[in-house]
């Protein structure tokens, strides 16, 4: 090779290699937006921390129990054939290392807005069960209506229920620790003394889950003391 042809590689090579390196960078306005969009699951993932109390207690029901008890004709929102309810949020509990504060007084109204009790409806069917909870429970929660509701979605987004527990067309049977493992086993974090499965009447009614105010699973042994001891219930099929 001549060494006019060993220069002009040399250029094409250097050439090349500028390209690249220009390939690699960013532009400034798309490098804001790719940080921009890191900063987004951050804000998402940042929920209202409450005040005066140790934890919370997610009570979700199992409504097909609740409606064969109360509302076998179907009248309720909640119960009215072709909804499918399974787990339903019954509520979002301020809890103490023992006993739990209720009926607290706050600024914020008794009353629940129906353009707020709507962003709930899907895991709280009832208006009725939202306003009763608010002012039972989320009162004490140290939270505004608006947060305190964001706090029980975030909370019921938390939990993820396994398959065996999901909705059925028949009614199986299962004990109570069968349902516990497997709750544990689908949602890394929480242990066997952190949640409690309840029932009446032989058939499944609650499981209790025990959270940190900032939705972290942790253990609770009051609230796990008062579990189902059968050693088998039903849990009642959708209708």
């Amino acid at each position: 090779m001549t060494p006019l042809l060993r220069a002009r590689s040399a250029l094409l090579a250097l050439a090349g290699l500028l390209a690249l390196v220009g390939c690699g960078e960013e532009k400034p306005a798309e490098k804001a937006k790719v940080e921009e969009s890191r900063k987004v699951p951050q804000t998402q993932a940042k929920i209202p921390v409450g005040k005066g109390f140790d934890f919370y207690v997610l009570s979700l029901s199992w409504s097909p129990s609740w409606c064969a008890e109360n509302d076998a004709a179907g009248k309720t929102q909640q119960c009215r054939r072709g909804n499918d309810h399974g787990f339903i949020v019954h509520g979002l509990w301020p809890q103490n290392e023992r006993g739990y504060p209720e009926f607290c007084r706050t600024r914020e109204s008794d009353r629940v807005p129906e353009s707020l009790g709507r962003t709930v409806l899907d895991i709280i069917p009832s208006m009725g069960l939202i306003g009763h909870q608010w002012r039972k429970h989320g009162s004490c929660s140290g939270l505004s209506q608006k947060d305190y509701f964001s706090v029980v979605r975030a909370a019921r987004e938390r939990v993820h229920i396994p398959k065996s527990l999901e909705p059925q067309r028949d009614d199986i049977r299962a004990s109570p620790d069968a349902m516990e493992q497997a709750l544990v086993s689908a949602n890394p974090g929480l242990d066997r003394k952190g949640i409690a499965v309840t029932c009446a009447g032989g058939q499944l009614e609650e499981i209790r889950i025990c959270m940190t105010p900032d939705l972290g699973f942790r253990p609770c042994p009051e609230v796990d003391r008062a579990a189902c001891r059968a050693k088998s219930i039903e849990q009642p099929s959708i209708r």
